[in-house]
């Protein structure tokens, strides 16, 4: 038989493919699911100290403010009592107003060197930016569909939108809160400026918002950050500065679609935080949950 004749007799495959043998696999590659073990650069040392210093902060504002808000209270009588009175109440306020007016000028000096200097336009829009945008108000509403059952849930990208509600918040808490307290603080050199009667209406923007902030803090902030499912019972992202696959995969799907799609997923690939470090985020943060929950249930007592 001829080289030929040997070729005939090999029997056709179907639809004139070519044999088993010959075929060539196009199969997609086998993606594996999000890890538990795996694990992502999230925020900066240094973005992590700026928070642990706007946190401390602010519950050494709540404590001592809602102390002085609240100063006929029995619970704020004896808590004054305790740390030397009054005077010095007003005196650890004060402190811890400087402290955050000193971390919120850092933060902005930072935040204007990247954009203008460095010129870093991302932080000023697109997906890694804070500042809100067209995609936030639509995954917001498409979040409320999927609380009702009416649609599937939003795939949100590095931050979401309450994120971006509450990093903005300090912008107005800083604003109305801090000026309306210097303002107070500062009063015979402010009422030469303005007229007197403005530093009652300052005292009673200090004192209201002050105390909305703090409400909100305690328990909408809180809830969104560690109490929510997928979080409970507590986020120690901010603490350790990393997420693992899963969370990345689950909380933030777009930023995490986005990376993996442009290969820049493993130059974020960080080792897993030691067990010690991470014990004391959790320590710090149930510290710093369960004073707010308590200055709330006060508070709230206190209009009783």
């Amino acid at each position: 038989m001829t080289p030929e004749d040997r070729s005939s007799a090999i029997p056709p495959s179907p639809a004139g493919l070519a044999p088993p043998a010959a075929a060539v696999s196009t199969a997609a590659p086998v993606v594996p699911p999000p890890s538990e073990n795996r694990f992502y650069y999230r925020f900066t040392p240094g973005q992590r100290l700026l928070h642990a210093t706007l946190f401390t902060t602010f519950l050494g504002l709540a404590l001592t403010g809602l102390t002085l808000r609240f100063s006929e209270a029995r619970w704020a009588q004896a808590f004054a009592h305790a740390v030397g009175g009054f005077g010095a109440i007003l005196f650890f306020h004060k402190t811890m107003a400087v402290l955050l007016t000193v971390a919120f000028l850092v933060h902005l000096a930072i935040i204007l060197r990247r954009a203008l200097l460095k010129r870093e336009l991302g932080l000023l829009w697109g997906p890694n930016s804070l500042v809100p945008q067209p995609k936030d108000f639509s995954d917001l509403l498409a979040h409320f569909r999927w609380f009702l059952g009416r649609g599937p849930r939003p795939r949100f990208d590095r931050f979401t939108y309450w994120e971006k509600f509450d990093y903005w918040a300090v912008f107005w808490g800083m604003a109305v809160i801090g000026i309306s307290g210097y303002s107070m603080w500062f009063a015979p050199y402010v009422a030469r400026i303005v007229p007197g009667s403005w530093l009652n209406v300052a005292l009673l923007l200090h004192g209201e918002e002050a105390l909305l902030a703090a409400w909100f803090i305690f328990s909408v902030h809180f809830f969104n950050t560690h109490l929510r499912p997928g979080s409970f019972p507590m986020d120690t992202v901010i603490f350790t500065g990393r997420l693992s696959e899963r969370e990345l995969a689950e909380k933030h799907p777009e930023e995490y679609a986005r990376l993996r799609a442009a290969g820049k997923l493993e130059a974020l690939r960080v080792a897993p935080s030691e067990r010690w470090f991470i014990a004391v985020g959790k320590t710090i943060g149930f510290i710093a949950i369960t004073i707010g929950f308590v200055l709330l249930v006060l508070t709230l007592f206190s209009f009783v």
